[in-house]
């Protein structure tokens, strides 16, 4: 068989196409290297590594199904082969299948005692599964196995930190960095690291060099301004948000389980008690609506139910969910200002923790609202502790408020607040406190602005 994807060069072997693809795929030229698989697959329809590495794009794509599909036909023509069932453990953990996923790593390993991936992917899932200790010794297998790996060192770093074993985590990602200097995770995770332990000197240096190397980078920016205790800025940028959580996006839900997420739970507690039952007459908005966590727990509420984010990612999560009247990518403030007066709810769980100043944000939802709306949001707890600083920005990135701060910023927006205590999630193994808020416009009352 020959193969001729570019004229101008020597016609490839089948193996050499393969080789091929595979760089491309390694390099994000993902629809190049589905032409070279395909190819080969034009001309042997059994070719196995084309079926396997294909399904493994179709899941770069975003199709679990179809990838599924393709590595289940790689394992009915060869049962022993151990990537192909590392790969579709990858699949079934996409698909929400976690015992399965982790039967296909466990099949993997047996086939292969020396497979670091199957190793490194069989740690998250036992973390996720509350086993802390296997996870522990499954990551520190994979770096047995392969002393270059990454992914693992950063990985033992995450669980380290949950573990609240800082230093340890510390030499993972200086490792971690070292091995894949282009990785920013671990970059932002070893700042924090520094940072929690008190060397902030450290945090600096790994945030400016960071930036030397990647001077435009939204991440890096942000993270020298979380970690340098310096005056922060008013709000995360939307290049940050939206690199963040597009980044975040395929894994959002199941990490904010691992995480005793609540935040959307107590949105939808307090709009009802401050609404009562659901009617479905309200038009509600969904103000950074991520993957849509809040959908289900707000929609009853609605006759249009309308979802905002700056992730193109997370919207397309939200969507597959079909619930919502509309989806729109855009900032936030900026969305509200441009529809006044065309809401009854407003809800927002964790968006606004990348506000620092939220006058502008409070002001354009309280436009927003109809007379008698309500605006519901979660924001992380600031101990009010004498500096005048009504908000501050955090090691991990995220601002967090004094209750005294919301509530003023609320009235001056011509809203009348509740602001009860929560906590919002787990974060190093320890619950993270904050404010769910509760906000109503009066029938006759206007914005007073800021």
């Amino acid at each position: 068989m020959a193969l001729t994807p570019d004229p101008a060069k020597r016609v490839m072997t089948p193996d050499e196409a393969i080789a091929t693809a595979l760089l491309l795929q390694k390099e994000g030229e993902l629809d190049a290297a589905e032409v070279l698989y395909r190819k080969v697959l034009d001309a042997n329809p059994n070719h196995l590594d084309a079926i396997h590495y294909l399904g493994v794009l179709a899941y770069q794509y975003g199709d679990s199904d179809a990838a599924g599909r393709m590595l289940e036909r790689v394992i009915a023509a060869d049962p022993r082969h151990a990537d192909a069932h590392s790969n579709l453990g990858m699949i079934r953990k996409a698909q929400g299948r976690l015992e399965a996923a982790t039967a296909e790593y466990r099949r993997a390993i047996d086939l292969n005692p020396r497979h670091a991936n199957a190793y490194t992917n069989l740690g998250v899932l036992l973390r996720a599964q509350g086993q802390i200790k296997e996870s522990e010794a499954a990551y520190r297998r994979a770096i047995e196995l392969n002393a270059g790996h990454a992914e693992a060192y950063h990985n033992l770093g995450v669980l380290l930190v949950g573990d609240r074993r800082i230093p340890e985590a510390v030499f993972c990602f200086c490792k971690a960095t070292t091995l894949a200097p282009e990785s920013t995770e671990s970059r932002r995770m070893l700042a924090h690291a520094y940072a929690e332990i008190g060397d902030r000197a450290n945090a600096i240096r790994v945030a400016r060099d960071w930036l030397a190397l990647q001077p435009d980078d939204p991440i890096a920016v942000h993270t020298l301004a979380a970690v340098s205790g310096t005056e922060p800025p008013p709000r995360a940028a939307d290049e940050y948000i939206e690199r963040v959580f597009d980044d975040f996006a395929g894994t959002f839900d199941a990490k904010l389980t691992n995480l005793a997420y609540r935040a959307p739970q107590l949105v939808a507690g307090v709009l009802g008690q401050a609404r009562g039952a659901p009617d479905s007459s309200c038009d509600v908005l969904d103000a950074g609506c991520w993957t849509g966590l809040c959908g289900p727990l707000i929609g009853p509420y609605a006759r249009s139910l309308i979802g905002v984010d700056l992730s193109a990612k997370m919207l397309a999560a939200a969507a597959e969910r079909k619930i919502y009247s509309e989806l729109v990518k855009g900032e936030l403030t900026e969305y509200l200002e441009a529809h006044p007066a065309s809401f009854d709810i407003v809800a927002s769980a964790d968006t606004l923790c990348y506000f620092g100043d939220l006058r502008r944000v409070t002001a354009a939802a309280a436009a927003a609202l109809r007379a008698g709306g309500t605006l519901v949001f979660t924001v992380e707890h600031r101990e009010d502790t004498g500096d005048g600083a009504g908000f501050g920005l955090q090691f991990n990135g995220r601002y967090h408020h004094t209750k005294a701060y919301v509530a003023n910023v609320l009235e001056r927006a011509g809203l009348i607040s509740d602001l009860i205590p929560a906590e919002l999630r787990l974060e190093g193994g320890r619950p993270v406190a904050g404010l769910v808020v509760c906000a109503s416009k009066p029938v006759s009352a206007t914005s007073r602005g800021n």
